[in-house]
């Protein structure tokens, strides 16, 4: 039973293994595109249907103009890098909602929403841009699949605990069990949601420099927001890095996305 369940989880991981675009990261995908597609776009149509749209008409448009451009660079990137049957897992949409919340998201499929709230903080189209170059990186990158298929995983490592601490106590079986399920959050899940905010930063400032945008107002972009106090949350229980490592991260990768600038 041991020997069986090891290697069905052995054997998924590497029939799963993926390569994110550009970066060239290896990733676990477990889901396929339609079944993500699938759920990605029902809770997209509950969370739209049940937020107002902005009023305001000059916000909306440059939101829209700025995604267009910058997904029009991801389609000709994937055209002339032979991903192709990629383009068939986007149906591009951009929005911009009524909500003070400093926040924007691109679900799986590329659709994208902007809140009001975090206007303040983009200020200018190369602003706007930094986050929309951002959210598209991470369903480029398909880090919601990605995340779905850490967490699927992580049910199969529970059954593989359990198989080989069967011949322990039920008080020992307890204990490991929940100490599996901590380290689990701390050591996996989270630690890897930061990397995934990385990589998003890094490949997002590639982006918005493909579409004609000057990465380095990510750097302009993330100290607004560390003035902002969006850095508050410990970082060692959060899913997003610490503004300052966040900026040095940005500093770090920045020649790499300068050179794609007008390209």
């Amino acid at each position: 039973m041991k020997k069986l369940v090891l290697f069905i989880v052995t054997a998924l991981f590497l029939a799963a293994c993926s390569s994110v675009m550009i970066t060239g990261r290896k990733q676990l995908l477990l889901v396929s595109d339609a079944e993500l597609l699938t759920m990605s776009l029902q809770s997209y149509q509950q969370f739209i249907d049940s937020v107002p749209t902005s009023k305001d008409l000059r916000n909306k448009t440059l939101v829209r103009n700025v995604g267009v451009k910058i997904a029009t660079a991801v389609e000709q990137y994937m055209k002339a890098n032979g991903l192709e049957a990629e383009l068939a897992n986007f149906q591009w949409e951009f929005n911009l909602v009524q909500d003070t919340t400093v926040n924007a998201f691109c679900m799986p499929g590329g659709k994208v929403v902007f809140f009001e709230g975090i206007l303040p903080m983009t200020k200018t189209e190369t602003g706007i841009a930094v986050v929309m170059g951002h959210e598209i990186a991470h369903a480029v990158a398909k880090h919601s699949n990605e995340r779905l298929s850490q967490q699927m995983l992580l049910q199969y490592g529970a059954q593989v605990t359990n198989v080989l601490v069967s011949n322990k106590s039920e008080v020992t079986r307890a204990g490991i069990n929940t100490l599996y399920g901590l380290g689990a959050q701390v050591g996996v899940l989270l630690p890897y949601s930061r990397k995934q905010e990385y990589e998003a930063d890094r490949l997002g400032m590639i982006l918005m420099a493909m579409a004609g945008y000057n990465p380095t107002e990510a750097l302009t972009f993330w100290e607004r927001m560390t003035a902002n106090g969006s850095g508050s949350v410990m970082e060692f229980m959060s899913t997003h890095p610490s503004d300052q490592k966040r900026i040095a991260n940005i500093q770090k990768v920045m020649p790499e996305a300068v050179g794609y600038l007008n390209k």
